[in-house]
């Protein structure tokens, strides 16, 4: 058991010890001063004097943290320093006070004043600063009510930015709604839903948004494209990681694609502003975060810890445990044993269509699975419903950059792109989706020809992957219509 011991408390030390009082162990607080220690964990134990008196030290300690004024402080480190030779002495000065006294004494030395100047600076210089104040005026520009759509069948990545953007837009009184088209099919988008009990609106195809005040896009970027917007819908808010193909008109936009998720730059935001992430909201952008850049391995950068760290202490460890470990059902089965019976491997590439589907997400499961395969480093899976064809590809430890191969392939036909390691496409069956169900054999057959054929003899000289440098003017974008997440 940890044995602490705070000496002093002053006025702005009551926070600290009411934090240190939550860590569990033995906390003894020695201060003169009454008020600041109210509200603090029933098992501390108060005491009232002087901190540079031993007489008022336990009998062990294991660290000790000063507090209070320079000159006290300077007096309890050198007691303290004494009477436990051993223990970790953290001092905190005002960055008025004998720093050289505190230093040769204490392990270390905290100036206060500078941590808060320092993050003062951080709060209102710098593009970050500069981006939140230019969100926050667009935010509080909009009377009324902000739809803030996510793309169709939203993934982790996008419902969590949705619900940090509203968080965001009702901390200046702008009430909103997070809404999407389309369902939520994937059982471990399901399982965070259902485990959080997040309040989603789902949109009907035909249902248009004009009750709104104000529109915002998250994880897309453009009305009509991967969602079920009107076009030319005016836009107030976009924020998203995918590289744009065409021009994005919006009030406010904040498009980043070196970062590895949207919620990445929600939690940004809310770390820059103050907020406090609540259990819900704070778990979905750990959980978009660890699925966009799949447990910290692809295209993951500095800013996705950083935001991951700041996220860590809300998140609801239990809920995740159980997101992760979702019950599998029988479609996702019956989509993974067609891929594996009809694969059609070509060097280290995989293709494999499964014919007539009823869940589009299981495409995204099974090309996940099946890249695990030994010697494959490409995987395409592809299904029809609705008649529309669906593509769900993936790659790993490879140059070419599968996005650009499925739009080089598929994207005269329909609709193709997404990342270099995380791709797909939808096509519409357009004659072909009239055939009678029972000659879905004869279907899948005409599919699987255009399908592979097409992605094979467009990695006979495939896109190379773009460069992951922000700075790079050459880097490649993908459409990010079609990104299978």
């Amino acid at each position: 058991m940890v044995r602490r011991l705070v000496l002093g408390c002053g006025r702005d030390g009551g926070r600290v010890v009411g934090v240190v009082s939550t860590w569990g162990g033995e906390l003894r607080i020695v201060t003169p001063e009454g008020p600041q220690t109210d509200g603090l964990d029933s098992t501390t134990e108060v005491v009232h004097g002087d901190p540079a008196d031993p007489e008022t030290y336990p009998e062990t300690a294991d660290v000790v943290l000063v507090l209070g004024d320079a000159d006290r402080g300077v007096a309890a480190a050198e007691q303290a320093r004494t009477a436990f030779p051993d223990a970790l002495l953290v001092a905190v000065t005002d960055g008025d006070g004998p720093a050289d006294a505190l230093a040769s004494v204490a392990d270390r030395v905290v100036d206060a004043r500078a941590i808060v100047t320092e993050h003062l600076l951080d709060a209102v210089t710098g593009d970050g600063a500069e981006r939140v104040w230019r969100l926050l005026n667009v935010l509080r520009g909009i009377d009324g009510r902000l739809a803030i759509v996510m793309h169709n069948n939203p993934d982790p990545d996008a419902i969590a930015s949705a619900l940090a953007l509203a968080d965001i837009a009702q901390s200046v009184g702008v009430e909103a709604d997070a809404c999407y088209y389309g369902d939520i099919s994937h059982q471990e988008n399901r399982a965070l839903v259902n485990l959080l009990e997040l309040d989603l609106c789902n949109l009907s195809p035909d249902e248009g948004i004009e009750e709104y005040a104000g529109v915002a896009l998250v994880d897309h970027s453009r009305p009509g494209v991967n969602d079920g917007l009107d076009p030319d819908t005016a836009v107030d808010v976009v924020v998203d990681h995918h590289p744009p193909r065409a021009p994005v008109e919006a009030r406010y936009v904040d498009l980043r694609s070196d970062v590895g998720a949207t919620s990445t730059l929600l939690a940004e935001y809310l770390n820059r502003l103050g907020i406090d992430p609540g259990r819900e909201v704070a778990t979905a952008l750990l959980y978009g975060i660890r699925i966009d850049t799949r447990e910290f391995t692809r295209e993951a950068v500095e800013a996705d810890f950083e935001a991951a760290a700041f996220l860590q202490s809300y998140v609801d460890e239990s809920v995740l445990e159980r997101v992760e470990s979702p019950n599998v059902t029988p479609e996702v089965l019956s989509t993974l044993a067609a891929a594996i019976r009809n694969r059609d491997v070509r060097r280290n590439v995989l293709t494999t269509g499964v014919g007539r589907i009823h869940d589009r997400d299981a495409l995204a499961q099974a090309a996940d699975k099946l890249l695990d395969m030994d010697g494959i480093r490409i995987v395409v899976v592809y299904g029809f419903m609705d008649e529309t064809v669906f593509v769900s590809g993936r790659a790993r430890a490879t140059d070419v950059d599968l996005g650009e191969v499925l739009r080089a392939a598929l994207g005269a036909i329909g609709s193709a792109g997404g990342h270099a390691d995380m791709a797909g496409a939808q096509i519409p069956l357009g004659i072909l989706g009239s055939v009678e169900e029972e000659s879905t054999d004869s279907l899948t057959q005409v599919v699987d020809e255009v399908i592979a054929e097409r992605i094979f003899e467009v990695l006979e000289s495939p896109p190379s992957a773009p460069s992951r440098d922000p700075d790079d003017d050459d880097i490649v974008f993908q459409f990010p219509l079609a990104d299978d997440g």
